[in-house]
């Protein structure tokens, strides 16, 4: 479900880069491509600012069949946003819209995205962090990066992208498993199209894939997009039998330390809460999680099913905890 909007001279002036999906649940669902098992950040309409008002306005107007010239709307129960900067303007000027045509919206939980504005130095970097992580971050370049022992390798051509696949496929396999979980390349089509899109980045100077060796052996890689400045720490493996020497902070510090001498903009540490993106400085930048329900007597009555059901999920974890809570309480008193 791409919708292309035209301008008056039939040349293209937005997109809204959607798919739909049917659910016994929830209907039918418009999410955008990249959603789901590829864990897309940063979703948005696609257009020129200028025209950002006309298009938002022409894309409510085609879901909410308000203009008649737009033709019959296509079908939808729930529109659901998700992986959208909450200060995207598109798609913030299109939830207005929708709401002025009388759909409802929901919030979900959602996570933050973290993102390092780079200084031009590296010493003034190492003046943003703390006194303790600073030290660890000196005496790992000192002792380890400056003697040579630990070196980050870049993938530059397309002989060396498969191989190096191999290892972060490998190693993030590893460490996955290594903790009661799948590993995101245990899905056939999940690794298919990595496989294929990393070809295609690194063509297009889009990709860094990087490994990290310590002592001649890679003890870590990521993979990572590049866009005008900013690097997107993407997927990463570690090695399970180097976990002493802390392989993620190391190759960490190395990316960090190339992107500034490189003149980047920023490090994206993308979507999850994990502690360690604040301690490399790093600024939480809100994600947007809502279901977007249009004014049509079942979709609401879905919407208010799925609604319901999430109430009686929420009060029977409450349930739960309270009486977890009891029975410690309980045992700890006849302990004692």
């Amino acid at each position: 479900m791409v919708l292309g909007v035209l301008d008056n001279s039939g040349q293209l002036a937005g997109i809204a880069p959607w798919y739909l999906k049917h659910s016994a649940a929830k209907g039918w669902v418009v999410r955008w491509l990249g959603s789901g098992e590829v864990c897309s950040d940063y979703a948005s309409i696609l257009c020129m600012p200028e025209d950002d008002d006309r298009v938002t306005e022409a894309i409510a107007d085609y879901l909410t069949g308000s203009n008649s010239a737009s033709g019959a709307n296509h079908y939808w129960d729930l529109l659901e946003i998700d992986g959208v900067d909450a200060e995207d303007t598109n798609v913030t000027r299109l939830l207005r819209q929708l709401d002025e045509r009388g759909c409802s919206q929901h919030e979900n939980s959602s996570v933050h995205t973290w993102r390092l504005t780079l200084p031009k130095t590296w010493e003034e970097y190492l003046g943003m962090v703390s006194k303790g992580h600073r030290e660890k971050i000196r005496k790992a370049d000192r002792n380890l990066f400056q003697t040579g022992r630990a070196v980050l390798r870049t993938v530059e051509s397309c002989e060396q992208l498969d191989p190096a696949m191999d290892v972060l496929i490998d190693l993030h396999q590893k460490r996955r498993q290594m903790l009661g979980e799948p590993g995101c390349f245990a899905s056939p089509r999940f690794m298919a199209f990595h496989r294929e899109v990393a070809r295609r980045l690194l063509l297009a100077g889009q990709l860094q894939l990087q490994l990290l060796e310590l002592d001649g052996r890679t003890v870590a890689a990521e993979y990572q997009l590049a866009s005008q400045g900013v690097t997107y720490k993407y997927q990463s493996g570690i090695d399970p039998q180097s976990l002493a020497c802390k392989p993620g902070h190391l190759i960490t510090v190395a990316i960090i330390k190339r992107a500034i001498e490189q003149g980047g903009r920023a490090v994206d540490f993308l979507r999850g809460d994990e502690p360690y993106k604040a301690n490399f400085r790093a600024v939480a930048r809100p994600l947007l999680a809502l279901r977007i329900v249009p004014n049509r007597t079942m979709s609401q009555l879905r919407n208010n099913l799925w609604l319901a059901g999430r109430s009686v999920k929420r009060w029977l974890n409450q349930t739960s905890q309270s009486n977890t809570t009891l029975v410690d309480s309980c045992e700890a008193a006849s302990g004692s």
